[in-house]
């Protein structure tokens, strides 16, 4: 099955893109590119390949958390751009 520009456009519409004529036709051979190597890989025998749950056999190491010193409100403060006694100063994300 081939991914051809009707394809793309439906996929360009439902993730909310606008995509100029040359950019579908590239997309389609990428996207048809992709879909083949994808169906090399199904092709291949894997029956008897036991499977694994972590390749190289090591897990994650973590240390404890252990409770320290805590900074003061003015040590925390010195680095910011911007500040005021209480905390952060950062621009206005939500306009109501």
């Amino acid at each position: 099955m081939g991914i051809g520009l009707a394809t793309v456009r439906r996929i360009a519409a439902l993730a909310r893109l606008e995509l100029a004529d040359d950019e579908a036709e590239r997309l389609a051979g990428e996207l048809d590119a992709i879909v083949g190597y994808v169906d090399q890989l199904q092709a291949v025998d894997t029956g008897e390949v036991q499977g694994v749950s972590n390749v190289n056999g090591l897990c994650n190491v973590t240390r404890p958390d252990e409770p320290g010193a805590m900074l003061l409100p003015v040590e925390v403060l010195a680095n910011a751009p911007r500040c005021s006694q209480q905390g952060f100063l950062v621009p206005k994300a939500v306009d109501r």
